[in-house]
């Protein structure tokens, strides 16, 4: 679902940057905004590292990171990227060694801080390597990991440091002819986050990887995470994310998710709009709703649903989605289809019947949009 080009307060200016991939994933340059998450098993176990990255892929991660601690983490990583159905990048800080072993284990992007992982030479041979087995890199800089120097100089954290940081490593890999990079700055204060990726936005035309990290646990760290990026992705800055959460990381994907479906700048499966409930309602929507989405993960086509309790917001809600259900009364309640009323539906039947509605509309929209496709690269021709 695309945004209205006549609903101008809608629209979102994205901005301008240049492009790299990561893998076979373009990041930058108007490509859709990236989903990112990272595993925390023991990298070494590459059975359970696999078995989370594969959950994170299923749950519609474009790009999945995993920490390389040690030499016993970089041997596996060769096995995890044949075995990953998306791009890994390889998490490194302070051992060079194991930058150089994970670009040869065929990670698609390491995410590295040149400035702590040893002598300028350190660096060129990380480059050198990354260049040879065609990796990206980002640079990611951290409020909690400041360089002395700054810190020194600024006497505490902030975005004026953290971006200084940054620039100062972007300079490292410039010098080395090396332009394959994003970069983040992330803070667990929203407000340092998105000061300092302000000023980023400004100071250079790379892509741009949002986070803020340490945000906390499932609740918390969602709602902070949705404020932070929110806001820069509102502004046009951001290429790729990671809501950083204590939590599986296949919430981490969905919170992405949820946060750029807000906004209107990447759709994945079904969007439920549903009313809070109140006395009115002609059935129990807090219950309906839970429900409807663990037996709706499995649709990956954009589409949306409302699940409204009573008509006082219900015939309108429905006007605007695919599939619509209002409570009644007597223990029923009206479906709507594209907007429009088609058939009262019995509550205790009401969940399984929307399911069917719903996937039979994604059927339909798959259809189309490969139509569309079919077409428009006959037209190419």
């Amino acid at each position: 679902m695309s945004l209205n080009p006549v609903r101008p307060w809608r629209n979102i200016e994205r901005r301008k940057s240049r492009r790299i991939m990561v893998g076979d994933v373009p990041v930058g340059d108007g490509a859709p905004i990236t989903v990112q998450t990272m595993t925390n098993t023991i990298t070494s176990d590459v059975k359970a590292t696999v078995a989370q990255v594969q959950a994170a892929a299923d749950a519609g991660a474009d790009i999945v990171r995993v920490s390389v601690p040690d030499e016993a983490s970089s041997k596996a990583l060769k096995e995890i990227v044949r075995e990953s159905p998306v791009p890994i990048v390889a998490d490194i800080h302070f051992h060079y060694r194991r930058g150089i072993e994970s670009a040869e284990a065929g990670a698609a992007c390491l995410r590295i801080n040149p400035g702590n992982i040893g002598s300028p030479e350190r660096v060129r041979e990380v480059i050198k390597a990354a260049r040879d087995h065609g990796c990206s890199m980002r640079i990611g800089v951290n409020a909690g990991s400041l360089e002395k120097h700054l810190l020194d100089k600024y006497g505490e954290p902030c975005p004026d440091a953290m971006v200084e940081s940054g620039l100062e490593h972007i300079r490292i890999l410039q010098d080395n002819d090396f332009h394959e990079f994003k970069i983040s700055v992330k803070a667990s204060d929203v407000f340092m986050a998105a000061a300092a990726y302000q000023q980023l936005a400004d100071a250079t035309d790379a892509p741009i990887h949002l986070g803020i990290t340490e945000a906390g646990g499932l609740m918390s760290g969602t709602v902070k995470s949705a404020i932070g990026l929110g806001q820069l992705l509102w502004m046009g800055i951001g290429d790729t994310l990671r809501v950083s959460l204590s939590a599986d990381p296949v919430e981490e994907v969905k919170a992405g998710f949820e946060i750029l479906k807000a906004l209107g700048l990447r759709h994945r499966g079904v969007n439920i709009i549903s009313c809070p409930s109140c006395a009115r309602q002609g059935f129990d929507v807090i219950k309906t709703v839970e429900a409807l989405e663990k037996r709706l993960e499995h649709v990956k086509t954009p589409m949306s649903l409302s699940i409204i309790g009573c008509v006082v917001n219900g015939p309108g809600e429905a006007l605007m989605t695919d599939v619509g259900f209002t409570g009644g009364g007597a223990g029923n309640g009206m479906v709507y289809l594209a907007g429009k009323q088609s058939h009262r539906m019995s509550n205790d039947r009401m969940i399984d019947h929307i399911v069917e509605e719903v996937e039979k509309k994604a059927e339909e929209i798959d259809a189309r949009m490969a139509a569309e496709k079919a077409a428009s690269e006959q037209a190419a021709e």
